[in-house]
């Protein structure tokens, strides 16, 4: 069979998981009753999102029970219902354990979500008479490890593999390879699709296509008018067309991500860029706090159906910005969003790099850090302006100093001589009186004067 195909896919799932995972913690503590034999649920807080049903029993199933709606509503279709929170650390514990199981079994694992992954079956093929019975060696060993089930989807396309192992639960081995898919798949109905969702689903009907094999040979043209992007990729995956490799991720290429499951549902862009805004600012953060910049931006949107899709894009160069790392988490999400409610976001930034290392500066980097080089620069230029006047104030201030301490000196100085002058005056008077007093005398004989005071006087 493999000789067949380029390669073979498995993609693993476990059955139940939460409920599964819940059920092995209260067992392994001394519990009489297991949650998988019972009509259970994990569920949480009614007030909040967490408190829906996040899993039930096959036993809850039988009551209409379905995943996704209120714990409140579960309970009134089955009041024996038992119902036990959810423990999201406990979850992902139980998540790496597994994913190290079947790391030691295949090097080639790419983890999707907390409780399935793909696995390519290439590099272990000439273990196993079969991609089947490595497959039953999983099933069975995951068991024996863990005391839980997994379904495993063999395909020779990835999306064909995870559409296999949704097929009938719990504990199944299913193929699906690309001759199988009119027989298998075609039949079913379009809503059961991966990532088409109730809206999608929906828009189909109304257009006459009921069943994933309508959908297949449907007009392209037509499908691409009324669904846009997301529509032909339904379509292509209808047709068994996926060329996507299994991506092995390893410690540091696993990323830095922040996600939130919402209070209500988000139904237009507005509300979700306001998301998207704040884990981006979160995805930043943990960026620097690490010292890395990011090469690759991932947007995740999981639905109100619990459909999850995500789609990525590589950036120009690596980056620790909020703003580009929102921007294109946004632009992403534009491209991937169906318009059905989102009851998940979340943004993960991959191919990380040490901050130190150095990158060619994009332009939007350029554009980003430009307000901030010119707010530096005319901070600098008005320390410098600033500096300037007070330099300038202060030499005025000295010069006027030195001026009144000249004049002050001069005013001194002044007081000083003048008792001198003082005297120096009184003599040079004298001097000039006796000089006229001779000249007179002189001229009109001595006496003169005498003579002439006395001739006034009488």
């Amino acid at each position: 069979m493999f000789s067949q195909y380029d390669q073979i896919i498995f993609h693993i799932d476990v059955n139940s998981a939460f409920l599964s995972w819940s059920a092995i913690r209260e067992l392994k503590q001394g519990s009489d009753r297991d949650l998988r034999t019972i009509p259970s649920i994990v569920g949480g807080d009614i007030k909040t999102r967490h408190g829906v049903v996040l899993a039930k029993s096959i036993q809850a199933k039988k009551y209409g029970i379905k995943t996704g709606e209120p714990v409140m509503t579960a309970l009134k279709k089955c009041p024996t219902l038992v119902s036990v929170p959810p423990d999201h650390h406990y979850y992902r514990e139980m998540s790496r354990q597994l994913m190290e199981f079947l790391t030691g079994i295949c090097p080639v694992i790419e983890q999707v979500s907390v409780d399935e992954c793909y696995l390519d079956y290439t590099p272990i093929r000439t273990r196993y008479p079969s991609p089947e019975e490595a497959a039953r060696i999983i099933r069975e060993g995951v068991y024996k490890q863990f005391g839980y089930t997994v379904n495993v989807g063999i395909s020779d396309r990835k999306v064909l593999a995870k559409m296999a192992s949704d097929f009938e639960k719990p504990d199944k081995t299913h193929t699906l390879y690309q001759h199988e898919i009119q027989e298998k798949m075609w039949p079913l109905p379009v809503g059961e699709l991966y990532m088409c969702g109730r809206s999608a689903a929906k828009k189909l009907n109304a257009m006459g296509i009921d069943t994933i094999g309508d959908l297949a040979l449907a007009d392209s043209t037509l499908i691409e008018a009324h669904l846009k992007k997301h529509g032909m990729l339904l379509q292509r995956y209808a047709r068994g067309e996926d060329r996507s490799k299994v991506k092995p991720q390893r410690d540091r290429a696993k990323g830095i991500g922040h996600s939130t499951t919402l209070s209500s549902d988000v139904r237009n862009r507005e509300e979700a860029y306001q998301v998207l805004k704040k884990l981006a600012g979160k995805v930043a953060d943990r960026l620097k706090k690490q010292h890395f910049k990011a090469g690759n931006v991932c947007t995740e949107i999981k639905y109100a159906s619990f459909q999850s899709v995500s789609h990525q894009c590589m950036l120009d160069s690596e980056t620790a910005s909020a703003d580009r790392i929102l921007q294109t988490a946004m632009k992403l999400f534009d491209e991937l969003w169906s318009g059905e409610p989102v009851r998940l976001l979340g943004i993960r930034a991959t191919r990380l790099i040490e901050d130190s290392q150095p990158t060619q500066m994009s332009f939007a980097d350029y554009e980003q850090i430009m307000p901030e080089i010119r707010k530096t620069l005319e901070e600098k230029r008005e320390r410098e302006k600033q500096e300037k006047e007070e330099k300038e104030k202060r030499e005025r201030e000295k010069q006027e100093k030195e001026e009144k301490e000249k004049r002050e000196r001069e005013r001194q100085e002044k007081e000083r001589k003048k008792p001198e002058r003082e005297k120096q005056d009184k003599e040079n008077r004298k001097k000039k009186l006796e000089a006229a007093m001779n000249s007179i005398n002189s001229k009109y004989g001595d006496g003169a004067i005498r003579k002439g005071l006395s001739e006034k006087l009488s």
